[in-house]
């Protein structure tokens, strides 16, 4: 990581099984690349639902949505601040985890990690760029010894 970071973890969920803001520093910090503003809010799927049929106009319920502000002001040091919010929906990373045969837990680093790397421009949209990203992802996880999630 490069530069401080400051992070707000928000529950809106009463699901089993959540991860501890101490966990979430973990994962943001070794997924980010700039210093940052970043909120993880932990929902359930009638508020992920919601934001991705507001902001996307897709109907269904995805299992993170990542909102980018871009450059929101400058550090100590001068460098660039990036904010945004990474929104991960509770029962559908639940459902996918269990469907996939991973703890819990691992899944919701994934999909951190995920968010953050959005955050920061990385997409997996087009081939090559989906290659670099969960390259990313994958060397990321390693750290926490978190099996590829792509293999």
């Amino acid at each position: 990581m490069s530069g401080a970071f400051s992070l707000s973890v928000q529950y809106a969920s009463e699901a089993g099984g959540l991860p501890s803001r101490a966990q979430v520093r973990r994962w943001v910090a070794a997924a980010l690349e700039h210093p940052a503003e970043i909120t993880v809010r932990i929902v359930d799927a009638d508020e992920a639902r919601a934001l991705n049929q507001d902001f996307r106009s897709k109907a269904y319920v995805p299992n993170v949505l990542t909102f980018e502000y871009g450059e929101i002001g400058q550090d100590a040091s001068g460098s660039n601040v990036l904010g945004g919010d990474v929104v991960i929906c509770a029962p559908v990373v639940e459902r996918e985890a269990r469907e996939q045969g991973k703890p819990l837990q691992n899944h919701y680093a994934h999909m951190t990690v995920h968010g953050v790397l959005h955050l920061q421009g990385y997409d997996h949209i087009d081939p090559a760029e989906a290659d670099i990203m969960e390259t990313r992802e994958a060397v990321i996880l390693k750290r926490f010894r978190i099996p590829n999630p792509y293999a």
